[in-house]
């Protein structure tokens, strides 16, 4: 284990990123790729090395280090190098005719600043790269801190975690290899000017949270990222962006294909050990075939099970997580149907199926964040009603075949995202956002999402001088004959006294009309201002030659 980073080194570090980011490397394009092409060398030259860490720290099989550490990481940084340069140029909105035509308004794109990542133990490369990727295509510096989580125990280490400002965590241990790995490597390959790597615990993590960022990326447990909220005064209205976790449901309707549900459901609980904030916590079953899932469940952990594939699981990452995790299963009032088996001194707990459970069971009081699969017997409406009653999840897994079901859990719950008959595959969609609602995060990324979670629009226009001739009246002193220049329109097309039955949802032909017409009404407008204009300072109003140069100059934007 190589030392923490030290106090001084992490103000120096935090000292230096600023001085970078005041100097404006980071905001050229051919720097952030740059660095994006060093993170794939970096990764692609130590494939080998990851997965051995992560096997070192959790026990986990090359396959599945090489489809959720490493595949996703490469994957990502293609698509930013391929299209950062159309994320960051400059978005022209429909501003109108004074802001858009005559006032060229357009959005930029800007780095927020100094960005902090403090990255999870979970998915240690995987969910710390990924923020890493996006803030250097944005443009930002970061200092980046890896999570130190493992199964370590204290008498190796002899240390407690302490709550970093209030009074909830305990000792967790020390992720080694994984930690280790990225603190050597990532130096090596990334321009340390801008992108610092920062090791430490909760003393180390105490002072970095004192330092001020632009932004900050915490991928955690909801504790944890309470804490970060609650960070000092002086620092605390920084933007924060929090990927948590939560209770996320299954619900397996009465149409839903049993064989395969139960199937997906139960890998979920595989993966990782179940160890995942996108894993199914517990099931919802429609009680006409709720028999028939369990039995497939059952099944289908026989067929897990095969080949010694025990020996290949995941561990449980610490002593505390697993005395956490098997106390919840020695207090349930639930019945243990499949599963069960357990190996403390390797940290072993078998993907357990319980069934007979009720909301009110205390296996059901916490995200359980481990392979344990309750069942519920209830219909999919009720369902959606204990769903809402509790904390928002960071996904909801719909199992049906009829879309009208499937519509009503969609409007009848809330939640991060949505994968329907599988588990978790909305946190892999292509160009689309990843992210939390509620208890379960704030904020988004993957893709142009990460891009613009580290970004600032900011909105420019560039009014011109001769706008004076026609605008002058805003100046003070003030006569009432002018407040009609300005006056919104008094007619808005609709009546007093509509109720929710006279709306019309849509745009109709009325609404097409007037996108087709859009366009050419604001050259003509713009071709007659210009030639009024034109006149009164002298000149002739040859309308034609206007609005040719103004049709000329709009196609060569």
């Amino acid at each position: 284990m190589a030392p923490f980073t030290s106090s001084e080194e992490i103000l120096e570090a935090r000292a230096t990123l600023n001085a970078t980011f005041k100097g404006g490397l980071t905001k050229s394009i051919a720097w952030r790729k740059w660095q994006l092409k060093q993170v794939w060398w970096m990764v692609c030259d130590h494939e080998k090395a990851i997965a051995s860490a992560l096997h070192k720290d959790l026990h986990r099989h090359d396959f599945e280090s090489f489809i959720a550490d490493i595949g996703g990481v490469k994957a990502d940084i293609l698509d930013h190098i391929d299209k950062v340069e159309e994320w960051a140029a400059d978005d022209i909105p429909d501003a109108g005719f004074l802001f858009g035509t005559v006032g060229k308004a357009r959005i930029r794109k800007e780095p927020l600043g100094v960005a902090l990542i403090i990255g999870p133990w979970n998915f240690p490369f995987n969910l710390t790269l990924l923020p890493l990727i996006a803030a250097i295509s944005a443009g930002c510096c970061v200092m980046l801190k890896p999570s130190e989580v493992s199964g370590k125990s204290p008498a190796q280490f002899n240390s407690l975690l302490v709550s970093l400002y209030i009074r909830k965590l305990y000792y967790i241990g020390y992720l080694l290899a994984s930690q280790d790995l990225m603190a050597e490597i990532i130096p090596r390959y990334l321009d340390s000017r801008a992108i610092r790597i920062v090791t430490g615990g909760p003393k180390e993590t105490t002072l970095i949270l004192e330092q001020r960022f632009d932004h900050i990326f915490y991928t955690g447990s909801t504790n944890v990222g309470k804490i970060i909220q609650k960070r000092p005064r002086r620092t605390s209205h920084q933007p924060v962006t929090l990927e948590l976790g939560g209770q996320a449901p299954a619900i397996v309707t009465a149409s839903a294909n049993i064989d395969v549900a139960a199937k997906r459901i139960l890998f979920s609980k595989f993966m990782n050990s179940g160890q995942i904030c996108i894993s199914a916590n517990h099931v919802y079953v429609d009680p006409s075939v709720h028999d028939r899932f369990v039995e497939m469940v059952g099944y289908w952990l026989n067929e897990f099970l095969k080949d010694s594939h025990k020996d290949s699981m995941t561990r449980i990452v610490s002593d505390r997580n697993y005395e956490r995790i098997t106390g919840l299963l020695k207090g349930t009032q639930g019945k243990v149907a499949y599963g069960g088996e357990q190996d403390k001194a390797t940290r072993y707990i078998q993907p357990t199926v319980i069934t007979d459970v009720t909301l009110e069971d205390s296996i059901m009081s916490e995200e359980i964040f481990g392979p344990l699969l309750p069942i519920i017997r209830v219909d999919y409406r009720k369902a959606c009603q204990l769903t809402r009653n509790g904390e928002h999840p960071l996904g909801v897994y719909i199992f049906s075949n009829d879309p009208k079901e499937i519509d009503y859990i969609l409007s009848h719950t809330q939640s991060g995202g949505v994968t329907i008959n599988d588990v978790a595959m909305h946190a892999g969609i292509p160009n689309a956002p990843f992210g939390g609602v509620g208890n379960s995060g704030t904020g988004s990324y993957h893709g142009k999402y990460g891009f613009d979670n580290f970004t600032h629009k900011r909105s420019v226009v560039h009014m011109p001088y001769w706008l004076e001739y026609l605008f002058g009246f805003r100046y003070p002193p003030y006569t009432a004959k002018d407040v009609a220049k300005v006056a919104v329109n008094t007619k808005p097309g609709f009546k007093r006294g509509e109720t929710m039955e006279d709306q019309r949802v849509g745009k109709g032909w009325r609404g097409l009309a007037r996108w087709l017409l859009g366009r050419g009404v604001r050259l003509g407008l713009l071709a007659v201002v210009l030639a009024v204009v034109d006149a009164r300072m002298g000149g002739q109003p040859w309308l034609v030659e206007v609005l040719s140069r103004v049709v000329r100059r709009v196609r060569g934007k």
